[in-house]
């Protein structure tokens, strides 16, 4: 899953958390959550479930999504699509 980090941005976006709030609470630095969301580097599995903990989601939504994003990029289609998804799920959360 190349885009991780993209998909951890933009639920952490869609959530309405800012970096520097999220990173305190996933006891890490900016830079560093910075470096993952842009995806130069890769989550641990503790990091993605801590990220999954605070978004209240499970570790294997989060994966789903990078996933999912990963076809459709192979496939051509924007991260529109993905995006649309994940307020669609978002809202039947809440």
């Amino acid at each position: 899953m190349e885009n991780i980090g993209a998909i951890l941005k933009q639920l952490r976006t869609i959530y309405g958390d800012t970096a520097k709030d999220f990173s305190q609470r996933l006891l890490i630095s900016p830079s560093y959550l910075s470096e993952i969301e842009n995806g130069k580097k890769q989550p641990s599995l503790e990091i993605l479930e801590k990220y999954a903990h605070i978004l209240d989601m499970k570790p294997s939504t989060v994966l789903l999504l990078a996933e999912k994003e990963d076809d459709l990029k192979k496939k051509g289609k924007t991260t529109k699509v993905i995006r649309k998804l994940m307020l669609k799920w978002i809202s039947t959360m809440s």
